[in-house]
């Protein structure tokens, strides 16, 4: 049991800004084991956005909500998605080589590419996440009860979250690492590729949310996974596999599909 708590918290220290015990280190051998919760350390980022968008909702407004929500996500993995969305818009939009895309996406500046790509996909997120309470079946009567009014916003957050960083574990089992891996942040997760049973474990993970949902829903998460197998083929077309920033674009890309995915699920079959 400790010995996976270390694992957990491993997890928790790679992807997000949380504090952790002071016995979590930087062991690559937790580290290589804790892809398994990355769709956990994702429930815990739901719930703080959510946590956030409720309160700003009750006293300010539901579009100051809803920004409020997406920078507490931000602010708790430390832009660690969002960065690696950035930097393979820079690299992709500006390199024509492998060599050029690498060493873009390497450079800790912000080009136009970046930028555009950063303020498009969070403009994005806010629209459909804005979209979300209107199809939250419980918000017909609303109540004292945060969870009854809420309740299917809070699921769909984990189940988005949980999903999207599934996607990464899906890129890290069936593509290879490109680049210079001694130089990477992602070195202690990429140096083995996860084994089935770890696939499975952050599989269970990610969809739990969903046996509290409508079972329609898991529609959503067609979209997500097929995105992933384009992008990872496209990583691979260009550069020969993925890189710790096209992680980080997969998971807001698949995060973005899913809360489309079940808009349209909402608005014509349920």
């Amino acid at each position: 049991m400790k010995k996976e708590l270390r694992i957990f918290f491993t997890a928790m220290m790679f992807l997000t800004r949380l504090p952790v015990p002071k016995f979590t280190d930087h062991s690559q051998e937790y580290l290589e084991k804790s892809a398994r919760y990355f769709p956990v350390i994702g429930w815990m980022v739901a719930g703080i956005s959510w946590l956030t968008f409720v309160v700003f909702n009750k006293y300010i407004g539901e579009d100051i909500a809803i920004i409020a929500s997406i920078i507490a996500g931000v602010l708790t993995t430390g832009a660690f998605h969002e960065d690696g969305f950035a930097d393979c818009c820079d690299a992709f939009g500006g390199g024509w080589t492998k060599e050029k895309i690498l060493t873009i996406m390497k450079d800790s500046r912000l080009g136009t590419f970046g930028v555009i790509g950063l303020i498009s996909i969070l403009a994005v997120k806010f629209l459909l996440l804005k979209e979300m309470p209107k199809f939250t079946p419980s918000l017909s009567e609303p109540s004292i009860n945060i969870f009854s009014n809420y309740g299917q916003f809070l699921l769909i957050l984990l189940a988005a979250h949980g999903v999207s960083r599934l996607m990464g574990v899906y890129t890290i089992r069936f593509y290879d690492y490109v680049t210079d891996i001694d130089a990477s942040k992602s070195k202690p997760i990429t140096s083995n590729k996860p084994s089935i049973g770890l696939l499975i474990t952050a599989t269970i993970f990610a969809l739990a949310p969903f046996a509290l949902l409508d079972p329609r829903l898991l529609v959503a998460v067609i979209l997500p996974i097929i995105a992933t197998r384009q992008a990872g083929e496209y990583f691979k077309k260009w550069i020969g596999g993925y890189t710790g920033d096209c992680l980080g674009a997969i998971q807001q890309i698949a995060e973005i599909l899913f809360y489309l995915s079940v808009i349209i699920i909402w608005r014509y079959w349920l």
